[in-house]
């Protein structure tokens, strides 16, 4: 996918601000100096070493993490004001972790449909239809009397984000989606992101897999110590890397 193909799908509003967010764990500085701004139906990589702050970064987005310093504001709406804005934010962004996190004595169908029932008061028959229609979303419409024990661990994920989506948020969080999955179903779960990312899905994502950022990203950022070290478009970011700390990170995580 070219860059000027990937960009007709971004508009000019700002969706996502971070202003200097700052973050600790105790004396532990995990975010430093975080300034971002994400366009609504852009699609950002963000990459780094273990530990740089990546996944604090996007759980601070909808509130799993809390920003001692700085100001956050999604869709127009500011964290941290109210609980009431904190209810708003987190209906309108979906996450899919590392763990599927479904509820295990619920069928996949079931898993999909509580949250539009329980939280946006969606009828039952809406929220099955919503249900059924994201399962086929995400190519797996058979499944849906199924428990997730029953699933492979690639199924489950993408259970995950037609949970997510049956919520029908403007925003998507991923953090890590593929790294608890055998090598072999990883690539069922990036197809499954593509295709949301080609359907104009504003989606923030945590992955070592480059490949999925080359094809996939806008906006490739990478992170180290707490900051946002680099970021840049695909191109510049994989083709001619400015600092030092970029270089070898990618030097590592490619050469494996």
């Amino acid at each position: 996918m070219s860059t000027a193909l990937q960009a007709q799908h971004v508009r000019d509003e700002i969706i996502i601000r971070m202003e200097n967010v700052q973050k600790w764990y105790g004396t532990f500085q995990v975010l430093r100096n975080i300034d971002l701004k994400v366009r609504t139906g852009e699609r950002i990589v963000i990459c780094g070493p273990s530990g740089s702050g990546k996944s604090t970064l996007i759980r601070c987005i909808n509130h799993l993490e809390h920003a001692q310093e700085g100001r956050i504001v999604v869709d127009g709406i500011e964290l941290g004001a109210s609980s009431r804005n904190l209810d708003a934010i987190r209906r309108e962004v979906g996450m899919v972790f590392q763990q599927f996190n479904l509820f295990p004595h619920l069928t996949v169908l079931e898993n999909c449909m509580l949250a539009p029932m329980k939280v946006r008061g969606t009828p039952k028959a809406e929220a099955e239809a919503t249900a059924r229609k994201y399962l086929e979303r995400v190519r797996i419409p058979e499944q849906a009397a199924k428990y997730p024990a029953q699933l492979s661990g690639g199924q489950q994920q993408r259970v995950a984000i037609a949970r997510a989506l049956c919520m029908n948020p403007k925003i998507m969080l991923f953090d890590e989606p593929t790294s608890a999955l055998d090598p072999e179903m990883v690539k069922e779960v990036l197809d499954t992101m593509i295709g949301l990312a080609e359907d104009g899905m504003t989606m923030l994502c945590v992955t070592h897999e480059m490949g999925f950022a080359r094809s996939v990203a806008d906006r490739v950022m990478f992170m180290d110590r707490g900051e946002i070290v680099e970021e840049g478009p695909p191109d510049t970011f994989f083709g001619n890397p400015r600092h030092e700390r970029t270089r070898n990170f990618l030097g590592q995580i490619l050469s494996h």
